[in-house]
């Protein structure tokens, strides 16, 4: 006879999972709504709904420290049934999506009310944030994959709130073909699993891989696995829609820049403890993932337009983020995947003050050789405290050149005239990157089944040739702003070295453009102007 704690347990998990399906029931209620006074009912009752999800993750979290600390909870046993998989990346990953969605909903319904769209938005919101709960809830990967295929037929219709938006419409097909590329290889990973393993069900799934020596299905898997992540996260050479679709509402672009295009990099940190090792999908991520970075990084820092910054700044942190997963580098790409979502909420639901901060005038910098002088000993101290401190990156050499080179970084745009005592502190602050680093580490690290992957000679090789060829492009261009070299280049990487346009004619020939530019265009929406 089930005891109260069971009769808890299994409560709670019930209601976490009744959260999304209520999404999901809201969201045909909206879309039926007749009255403003049904439509406000709705959105409030979508926002209760989502704080209800934050506080039900609480609680699952809660019960996962409980039984890592030995307390039986019997929270694997009860989640079973239910079909849910309650584990450290879920909770933090559920806690991400809940608060961003509380945060989004309340925004959004200020954003556009008496707008012609929020009738739209509203439902195709709710499919949204319903199939990202489910995706990270589930345990079973074809509800994962069903999942992956809603996100994105429902981010379609949101890119295409305003139809007469001619380049919004070209922005969302470019956008919806990729997807349906990512969906294929996102398929043809799940057969190859499962044909290896025989098993749908994540538990059953990284049992038998513990057992079972990979074949060239796993490495197949991963290669395909690899492709879906690289369409989802908008890299080279399908990234061409993150940068167009900026047309789109606020918090359209709040809701596809902080949550739907890191779900590339969950389903990889999900599903990597199926791989021995680092695997052809980790090489195809190093490669793709590191040189898209390179080229967004050095796009962004072109861009006078603060909106199409922050969609390359998006693209650049996803291309970081997937080269971190291709070295085996989980627990930080986890960190970087939950820090990059909250900054990217806050930078679009308030870019207004963006827009104002970025027309105030820049202080001049100090000399190269000032700056130099504090970089240069700080990126050495920190690399030391990690020689001494390897377990703090994995052991991982790559990590640490990132962290150590991140400690540096910062003391580059020292501004000319900084007193003594404040390029102290500066210097402080600089290392304290450390430190914090390994407070994330541990909060992080226990989520994450086996973050520890040993970092092979070929991938470090590659890996270290992507690293070095960041940081001296970028030391350059940061260095050197006036060189001659660097104004040249900067006419090509404002247009992002035009690696988008062979892939964007691609789908104008197939998408139906003709009847887009038939449209008649009204006047402006200023509610979309700013993304």
């Amino acid at each position: 006879m089930p005891n109260v704690v069971d009769i808890t347990v299994f409560s709670l998990l019930l209601l976490w999972l009744l959260v999304p399906i209520s999404l999901l029931l809201m969201a045909g209620i909206s879309a039926r709504a007749s009255t403003s006074e049904s439509l406000q009912r709705a959105w409030k009752i979508s926002r209760w709904l989502t704080a209800s999800a934050l506080a039900a993750s609480l609680a699952v979290g809660v019960l996962l420290l409980l039984d890592a600390q030995g307390v039986p909870t019997g929270l694997p046993e009860a989640a079973q049934p239910l079909g849910l998989y309650p584990d450290g990346l879920a909770v933090w990953m559920a806690l991400l999506i809940s608060l961003l969605g509380t945060v989004l909903l309340r925004f959004a319904e200020n954003y556009l009310k008496g707008d012609r769209g929020e009738r739209r938005f509203l439902p195709w919101c709710l499919v949204v944030l319903a199939s990202v709960m489910l995706l990270v809830f589930t345990h079973h990967l074809v509800v994962m994959l069903i999942a992956w295929v809603g996100i994105s037929v429902a981010l379609h219709h949101l890119l295409t709130l305003y139809p007469e938006r001619v380049e919004a419409q070209r922005a969302a097909w470019q956008k919806f073909i990729v997807s349906r590329l990512g969906d294929a290889a996102l398929i043809v990973a799940v057969a190859l699993l499962y044909a290896r393993f025989g098993t749908f069900q994540l538990p059953e799934l990284f049992a038998a891989a513990a057992l079972t020596p990979g074949g060239w299905q796993v490495e197949a898997a991963s290669v395909a696995l690899a492709i879906a992540a690289l369409c989802k996260c908008a890299q080279v050479p399908m990234h061409g829609w993150l940068i167009k679709v900026m047309e789109a509402p606020t918090p359209v672009s709040a809701l596809l820049h902080a949550g739907v295009i890191n779900l590339g990099g969950f389903v990889w940190l999900r599903l990597f403890p199926v791989f021995d090792g680092l695997t052809l999908g980790h090489y195809l991520l190093i490669v793709i993932g590191g040189f898209t970075a390179l080229v967004a990084v050095m796009t962004m820092l072109t861009q006078a337009s603060v909106k199409h910054a922050l969609a390359w700044s998006t693209c650049a942190q996803m291309g970081f983020m997937l080269f971190e997963i291709g070295v085996g580098a989980y627990t930080l790409a986890l960190a970087h995947l939950l820090a990059h979502s909250l900054y990217k909420a806050h930078s679009f639901l308030a870019s207004g003050r963006t827009v104002r901060a970025s027309r105030c005038v820049r202080l001049p910098l100090a000399s190269l050789r000032q700056r130099l002088s504090l970089a240069l000993p700080a990126a050495a101290l920190a690399a030391g405290v990690l020689v001494v401190w390897p377990a703090l990156v994995s052991h991982n050499p790559l990590l640490g050149a990132l962290l150590s080179l991140a400690v540096g970084s910062t003391l580059l745009g020292m501004p000319l005239g900084t007193a003594k005592l404040n390029r102290l502190g500066m210097f402080v602050m600089a290392l304290a990157l450390v430190p914090l680093y390994a407070l994330l580490h541990s909060l992080l690290a226990p989520a994450l089944p086996s973050a520890y992957t040993p970092l092979t000679f070929s991938a470090g090789l590659l890996g270290g040739m992507v690293l070095v060829s960041m940081v001296l492009v970028a030391g350059l261009v940061t260095l050197f702003p006036q060189a001659a070299w660097v104004a040249r280049w900067r006419v090509h990487f404002s247009q992002g070295l035009y690696l988008a346009l062979p892939f964007q004619r691609v789908v104008d020939a197939v998408a139906p453009i003709r009847a887009w530019r038939r449209a008649s265009s009204p006047a402006p929406d200023l509610k979309g102007e700013w993304s």
